[in-house]
């Protein structure tokens, strides 16, 4: 590993390895850490799905063959709800295994054994290409709400609206996917409702805070024997 680049700001991206390996996961996160990224340590897909209730990372770096569920499974799944960027990491090295990945939809792919400058080099394209094509305003609005995902600040009117932490990993999580229908199982877990249903509690209050009306909602709408969507301008 190479000597100490640079530290982390507190706008630095902040990216989570997954790997059972002990050793490259601890490798990674240090060299991570040194060239300025925050990053953060799971080793398990599970334990990955755990800490993403609960923080907002803006990359994964992802081992394929891992006990349990595997990268690919936790690759797909991702997808489902989330356009987080994602780099594979496998030991296997084979055409097949690299095109599986990227159908799945990986943004990258490296075979172990790999030169960490490689790795960091993939990493910070992926993070300039997402943030090209980010739109300019990291503001979303809908209705006479604006809501800035980043901060995690909700407005109405121009009036700060306060969140409760449920509140706001639903609503992180609804206007990632703007328009679509999202199902309760996937909500549940991208945020820290145990069950499918405890959404809907989470849903009632926060269309107490967004709707004109909240019993006749025009913005986080119910679809029918899916889940709910939010309709942002």
């Amino acid at each position: 590993m190479s000597k100490p680049l640079a530290t982390a700001d507190d706008n630095a991206p902040h990216i989570l390895v997954v790997d059972d390996d002990t050793r490259i996961r601890t490798l990674l996160k240090r060299y991570l850490s040194e060239n300025g990224f925050h990053a953060s340590m799971a080793e398990s897909a599970d334990h990955a799905r755990q800490m993403m209730k609960s923080l907002d990372f803006d990359l994964l770096i992802l081992d394929v063959m891992m006990p349990g569920e595997s990268g690919f499974e936790l690759t797909k799944h991702l997808r489902e709800i989330s356009n987080i960027p994602i780099i594979l990491l496998t030991a296997h090295g084979q055409p097949e295994d690299r095109i599986e990945g990227l159908e799945l939809g990986a943004d990258d792919y490296l075979g172990k054994p790999f030169e960490p400058r490689e790795l960091l080099l993939r990493l910070r394209a992926l993070l300039k290409r997402r943030a090209e094509s980010a739109p300019r305003s990291k503001e979303i609005i809908f209705g006479a709400c604006t809501f800035n995902a980043e901060r995690g600040e909700l407005r109405r009117d121009g009036e700060l609206i306060k969140l409760t932490s449920g509140e706001l990993a639903l609503l992180r999580a609804l206007v990632r996917k703007p328009g679509a229908a999202i199902s309760r199982q996937a909500l549940a877990e991208n945020t820290s409702a145990a069950m499918d249903r405890s959404i809907d509690v989470q849903v009632t209050r926060l269309r107490k805070k967004i709707e004109e009306d909240p019993r006749n909602p025009l913005i986080l709408q119910t679809v029918r024997g899916v889940g709910y969507a939010l309709m942002t301008d």
